[in-house]
Formats: structure tokens, C-alpha cells, sequence
């Protein structure tokens, strides 16, 4: 089932767009319901590429280079990206190893992208959106922002801070008429993880998500559109889940 709605007025800035995951995606399904997206990475090259791609199918996009954990950078993105309506906050990046053997620089390097470059994009993004008389700020979070799970520890951390950040940023931003929203997906198969995940290593996590299924990326386009659209028009600080059940699992 394909899922639309009318964002013909709507100028999109999504960040973390030039690997195939949930940027690329997103770029993809706004960009067919009509929006002007901006695609955002460190890699100008793959985000070219996406922008021929979407404008082959009849869409309308531009990239700017951007890194989430360089202010700088930041400022100059969204400056480049123009007068945007929505920023789709979604830039992450994960190193899993145990606690122990996670080093400070496996630390930084999650925590500057995922918790820093978040807030560091949502907070720009906002103060154009103030100045235009308001907006839409979604952020990616994670289920592992709620709950632990073995191997992802600063990752965890990051992502339960975005969803703090979320709520906090709703909170000061609404007086500018600013909606600031967030999905936390569960386990999704993407070409990154396909293999391992589908695979007879990934049965005893896909039994544990109460679906029995792992997410697939059209799941996202439902939560996606009612986030960016007028429907959620009296939504902020919200935190949608679109993890199958995998929170609510029986232990």
C-alpha cells in the first residue's frame, strides 16, 4: 500500500539522507507526495546521486554538505537548504560493542553525531523557523532510547537523550509555533543489517518483537506523513514507537 499526502508547499530538510536507511527513504516518500526536499550528509557524492534519482521519478530535491557535529557546518546547511518548513532530524551512527570495550573515542564519535548533532540541527533549524513564523522539527530516536539492550551503549544514551531533547525543545518552542515531534523505530531490515538480521543469528531477536517480524522501511511512511503533515497539527512532544510490539514484549 502506498500511503500520500499533499506537501506541495512544503520545503523538507533531511539530514543523514546518503546511506540507504531511513533518510534516504524519507527523501523518497516526501519528495513523492510533493515537497521540495533538501537532503543533507558529510557525503555531497551519494546525496547527488539520490537528488538525479528523485528527480528522475518526477520530484523535486537539492543536497547540501553538511556535518552534524560541526556547528559550522550546520549553520551553513541550512542557511544553503533556504527557507525550510520541516527538518527531519535524523543523522546517527552506532558502534557496537560492550561496555567495557567501547573506547572514548567510539564515545565521541556516537554521542557528537546522535546527541549533539541532533540538538545542533534542531536548535538551528529553529531559530530560522522562529524567524518565519514557525514549523516542524522531527527527530529519529530508537526503542533503545527506553530500554537497554547488550552492545549499544553510548547509542542508547545518545538516543535517550533525543528523546528528552524532544520533549524539551516542544516545550520552548510551541510559544513560535513550533512543533517538535519524534519516531523511535524499533529493529528495521535495511541494507546495512539485511543479512544479519534475516539470518539464523537475527531468530532469537525477531522471536522476542511481539509481530515475530522485523519493520520494513514502508512501516515508517504512516508515522512519517502524520508527523510532517497538518494531521498532527495539535501534536508536539509526541514520541511515536513503530517497533511491532517489541516494548511491550512479554519478558
Amino acid at each position: 500500500m502506498t500511503l500520500t499526502a499533499d506537501l506541495s508547499c512544503q520545503r523538507i530538510l533531511v539530514t543523514g539522507a546518503s546511506s540507504e536507511g531511513f533518510g534516504a527513504h524519507f527523501a523518497r516518500v516526501l519528495a513523492r507526495c510533493g515537497a521540495h526536499v533538501v537532503v543533507a550528509a558529510r557525503r555531497l557524492e551519494a546525496l547527488e546521486a539520490l537528488v538525479a534519482e528523485i528527480t528522475a521519478a518526477g520530484g523535486s530535491a537539492t543536497a547540501v554538505r553538511m556535518d552534524v557535529a560541526d556547528l559550522e557546518s550546520v549553520r551553513e546547511g541550512i542557511t544553503a537548504a533556504g527557507a525550510i518548513t520541516t527538518c527531519i532530524n535524523n543523522a546517527g551512527v552506532a558502534v557496537t560493542k560492550r561496555a567495557l570495550d567501547q573506547t572514548e573515542a567510539d564515545y565521541d564519535f556516537v554521542m557528537d553525531t546522535n546527541l549533539k548533532g541532533a540538538w545542533n540541527v534542531a536548535t538551528e533549524a529553529a531559530r530560522v523557523m522562529r524567524d518565519s513564523g514557525g514549523g516542524n522539527i522531527i527527530n529519529t530516536a530508537s526503542i533503545t532510547g527506553f530500554q537497554t539492550a547488550a552492545g549499544t551503549g553510548p547509542y542508547a544514551m545518545s538516543k535517550a537523550g533525543v528523546l528528552h531533547m524532544t520533549r524539551q525543545l516542544a516545550m520552548e518552542l510551541a510559544r513560535f509555533n513550533i512543533r517538535v515531534n519524534a519516531i523511535a523505530p524499533g529493529y528495521f531490515l535495511t541494507d546495512i543489517n539485511r543479512d544479519q538480521l534475516a539470518g539464523d543469528a537475527g531468530e532469537p531477536l525477531r522471536k522476542r518483537i511481539a509481530m515475530r517480524r522485523y519493520g520494513e522501511l514502508p512501516d515508517l511512511d504512516g508515522p512519517l506523513l502524520l508527523l510532517v503533515s497538518d494531521a498532527s497539527r495539535f501534536m508536539t512532544g509526541s514520541i511515536l514507537t513503530v517497533d511491532g510490539g517489541h516494548l511491550v514484549g512479554s519478558l
